[in-house]
């Protein structure tokens, strides 16, 4: 191409100084041009079409693949293979075109690859599965390693070197590479042990108060695990630690149909005493316990008839308790909760009792999962529970308060 370009600039006159530089800068910016010409071909007829067709289509591969703009990339390969393939044309710099080209090509072949593998983390995560056994840490692990060789490939071809030579070099840097891909060793590791363990899937709701993370697992790679914290923040872990470090998994809740509710109530202790009979009348009119009331009434009587107890002294044989009572009706009004799981731990229990009163626990599980629910559902219970211990002569344990010492200094000053 230059020689014609030379001989015709010879023809019209030009100076042979002259012609020969401006025959090479005119064959250059001819090829540049052709370049720019078949690159706006490709992006903006041929790849347009493409992207046309593809809207057409059903299949969400293809929708996948222009997501990542795949076909965008491959478009770059255009004006690279036209400069490539008239490199001959410019024997001075011949060389150094070819292996540019053929560089740009490389880098822009595993720029088209990186989309392709997008692509199919993409199309995966559309499926079920991909909760269960996510693959983007493996992809990401591809990637690099397409990265690396290319890498090699793409200095290789500048230095005109074999690739064997830069391996052979990389062989005596192992513990460098090593120690700079340390992290990405670690994350291997880790991802391949989450995934075949089942530890972590997304959408679990893991709790790590070590690094601020407590709320769903929205992301996992092969370096970090992104945790959506329930105030909307993003928690970012480093992969590996969730193998190193302990961390909490609320799946087992999610999957189990039940949310544990485990509160506890602290009563007076001095506030305990035994039934009275007026006490068991007005007890009698609880709907909820009347018929356990007059069956534990009966088996009493029955124990302290056979034992001839002395029934005159409540301290005698056997007898009912308010507390025991009260245990009793806080058992059947759960029992009739419609919102407490009746299939699951179902306990109302006395823990150790100590200098802030006797604690009665209520350990059950509500059906409904969704936090907002769950916490209305808590609170309604113990609204309740709460309301009904004055009805059973009992009181809740509390340390004095400004209103307490406000009624004890107005009732020393009246007896005063």
């Amino acid at each position: 191409m230059t020689v014609k370009i030379y001989t015709w600039l010879i023809s019209i006159g030009l100076a042979d100084n002259l012609a020969g530089p401006l025959s090479w800068f005119v064959a250059f910016a001819i090829v540049i041009l052709l370049a720019i010409v078949v690159n706006y071909i490709v992006r903006s007829i041929i790849v347009r079409f493409i992207t046309m067709m593809i809207k057409r289509s059903s299949s969400r591969w293809d929708d996948a693949f222009a997501e990542r703009k795949l076909f965008v990339r491959l478009s770059h390969l255009a004006p690279a293979l036209v400069i490539y393939f008239f490199a001959p044309a410019f024997p001075q710099v011949s060389e150094w075109l070819v292996r540019l080209s053929m560089a740009y090509m490389m880098i822009v072949g595993m720029s088209s690859m990186f989309a392709f593998i997008n692509a199919i983390g993409d199309v995966y995560a559309t499926f079920d599965i991909a909760k269960n056994r996510p693959i983007k840490g493996y992809l990401q692990l591809v990637q690099i390693f397409l990265a690396v060789i290319i890498g090699i490939l793409v200095i290789s071809t500048l230095i005109n070197r074999s690739p064997a030579l830069l391996l052979g070099g990389l062989g005596a840097l192992t513990a460098v590479i090593i120690l700079v891909f340390k992290d990405t060793i670690l994350g291997l590791v880790a991802s391949v042990q989450l995934s075949s363990n089942d530890m972590v899937r997304i959408g679990d709701w893991i709790e790590m108060p070590k690094y601020g993370a407590d709320g769903d697992v929205i992301d996992i790679s092969l370096h970090t695990v992104k945790v959506q914290n329930w105030d909307k923040t993003i928690a970012t872990i480093p992969t590996y630690t969730l193998i190193s470090d302990s961390f909490k998994n609320w799946r087992g809740m999610s999957e189990s149909g039940g949310r544990r509710i485990k509160r506890a109530i602290n009563i007076d202790m001095n506030t305990v005493k035994f039934v009275s009979p007026e006490m068991l009348e007005r007890f009698k009119k609880i709907h909820l316990i009347k018929d356990y009331l007059v069956t534990r009434k009966d088996e009493i009587d029955r124990y302290n008839a056979e034992h001839k107890v002395d029934t005159s002294e409540l301290v005698n044989g056997r007898n009912m308790t308010n507390l025991g009572t009260f245990r009793a009706y806080v058992v059947a009004y759960l029992k009739s909760h419609p919102k407490v799981h009746q299939d699951m731990t179902f306990l109302v229990r006395h823990l150790a009792p100590g200098e802030h009163g006797l604690p009665i626990q209520i350990y059950v599980f509500s059906n409904d999962q969704v936090w907002a629910n769950y916490e209305a559902i808590q609170a309604d219970i113990f609204d309740h529970i709460l309301a009904v211990i004055p009805r059973f002569d009992l009181r809740v344990f509390q340390n004095p308060t400004g209103g307490d010492l406000h009624r004890l200094v107005d009732t020393l000053g009246e007896r005063t």
